[in-house]
């Protein structure tokens, strides 16, 4: 059996690896599909430095957007309630519902913050009072927050 050859990915593979990724693969595989398709280039010394590199210019770039999300989660924890106003039919009843749009809405105007709607995740509203909406600022950084619906 032939041995193993090293190769750094140049482009995200499926089943194999990410770009930058050190993988070991049959010498077939690298010579007759990964290195013509530009996929992949042999692990040489020069550019495994260049990868190493690389990674730790991604990790001290990780490491500020936390800290960024951190600061962001301080700040928005410090509001306290935001307010959302919602037309009320009877029984307290809201028309419509609140959307995580009009939650991002609420932290722009309250904070000056942007915070993307896609990562908040909120109850569903459908009378007036007071709800907890979770905002998802970095991957292991979470925010709760208060809402309170109010009639316009």
């Amino acid at each position: 059996m032939a041995k193993r050859v090293q190769l750094v990915l140049t482009k995200d593979v499926s089943k194999l690896g990410r770009s930058g990724d050190l993988v070991e693969v049959a010498p077939g595989y690298a010579r007759n599909y990964l290195i013509p398709q530009s996929l992949a280039t042999h692990a040489t010394p020069g550019i495994l430095k260049q990868v190493e590199r690389r990674r730790e210019q991604e990790r001290q770039r990780q490491a500020e957007l936390k800290q960024q999300a951190l600061e962001q989660k301080a700040a928005l924890e410090k509001v306290g309630s935001l307010k959302i106003a919602k037309q009320v039919g009877e029984n307290e009843a809201i028309f419509g519902t609140v959307t995580s749009q009009d939650v991002a809405d609420a932290i722009q105007a309250a904070t000056s913050q942007e915070v993307d709607r896609r990562g908040i995740t909120i109850p569903d509203i459908g009378k007036l009072g007071s709800y907890k909406a979770e905002v998802k600022l970095f991957s292991d950084v979470t925010a709760v927050i208060d809402i309170e619906v109010v009639a316009s």
